[in-house]
């Protein structure tokens, strides 16, 4: 916590891939990695909408 109202406020670094992890605790590593698979399932779920966006585009512009 700062001192001063205008010291500005410390926040964690993100997560790098291949960054250094022994300073990190077990807890800390197992946060990471709940935070990694929700992120995970972000991006599954991403590029399902882009298959379904693009799948509609083509069924659409298919020629009869």
């Amino acid at each position: 916590m700062a001192i001063f109202d205008d010291e500005p406020v410390k926040r964690a670094e993100p997560y790098r891939i291949g960054q250094d992890l022994s300073f990190l605790s077990v807890d800390e590593l197992k946060l990471r990695i709940s935070e990694l698979r929700a992120e995970i399932g972000r991006l599954e779920k991403e590029i399902e909408a882009k298959g379904a966006t693009r799948s509609a585009a083509e069924s659409f512009f298919r020629k009869p």
